[in-house]
């Protein structure tokens, strides 16, 4: 009798030292990282990879990271470059309506502004109206995990610089890719930046890395060193200029550039 009744004051004793290191609610710090819930480690400033969307599609480069379309490609392609060690990061627009994706009609039609230049089919969003989007999006973010996607390439996050037919202010932009940061990395996503040059500043925290397409053709590439210095990559396409106009001074700003085609099909050089 006298063993269980010291037994349970050493329990007491023991329970009223932890209670006393827990915190109340009123002095729970607030936790300000942005990091993945995956434990992935952070990304290497230099890292291989390949990025295609459409035609034949090669999945035989031993690169680092694949970049390809979350609707295009199967889970079974995914598991697979796993297997290699492979990175698998999965596109999607997440500023713009394409009427040919399997959930286009789950788009509220209020939420649907100006035709994409250039694009067929596709029409910006209202980025502002985040509380109609966010079903949408969160349900892409939900077939990235199912998928087994390690991270996601969300495109068209720079409406607030575009003719999209609503008059989205930089604020209305870094709430709605603050929010999409934050979805991703609560489901243990990694993601990218898209282009968005100038709210670099204010993204880096939530954001992996960055990919950007020509900022040597536009100069404006040193506005990518934020993230380099960091130690996030960046990721840099150039279309128009050739690889000899713009690899040696990718490789000295760390930069892991190609030189791709506009349809992003399976060609692909490599500046390093």
């Amino acid at each position: 009798m006298r063993n269980w009744f010291l037994l349970i004051n050493v329990l007491i004793l023991v329970s009223c030292s932890v209670d006393a290191n827990v915190p109340t609610e009123s002095s729970t710090p607030e936790v300000t990282s942005e990091a993945p819930l995956n434990n992935l480690d952070a990304l290497p400033v230099e890292m291989s990879w390949h990025i295609q969307y459409s035609g034949d599609m090669d999945y035989s480069l031993v690169v680092d990271m694949y970049n390809i379309d979350l609707f295009d490609t199967s889970a079974e392609v995914i598991k697979q470059l796993k297997l290699r060690d492979v990175l698998v990061v999965c596109y999607f627009s997440a500023g713009s309506h394409e009427d040919w994706r399997p959930d286009a009609e789950n788009f509220p039609i209020e939420t649907l502004g100006n035709l994409m230049e250039g694009w067929e089919g596709e029409t910006w969003l209202d980025i502002r109206q985040i509380s109609k989007l966010q079903p949408v999006m969160e349900k892409r973010l939900d077939m990235a995990v199912a998928k087994g996607c390690d991270g996601v390439d969300p495109d068209n996050v720079n409406g607030f610089e575009n003719d999209t037919g609503f008059p989205l202010t930089y604020e209305d932009q870094i709430a709605f890719n603050t929010f999409l940061a934050k979805a991703a990395h609560q489901r243990g996503l990694l993601i990218g930046l898209k282009n968005d040059l100038n709210q670099i500043q204010d993204l880096l925290p939530y954001f992996d890395w960055i990919l950007n397409e020509e900022c040597f053709s536009f100069d404006e590439c040193d506005l990518l060193l934020p993230f380099v210095q960091a130690g996030k990559p960046v990721f840099v396409i150039e279309y128009d200029l050739s690889p000899q106009e713009f690899c040696e001074q990718a490789n000295k700003m760390n930069f892991n550039a190609l030189h791709k085609n506009w349809e992003l099909d399976s060609y692909h050089s490599t500046c390093r």
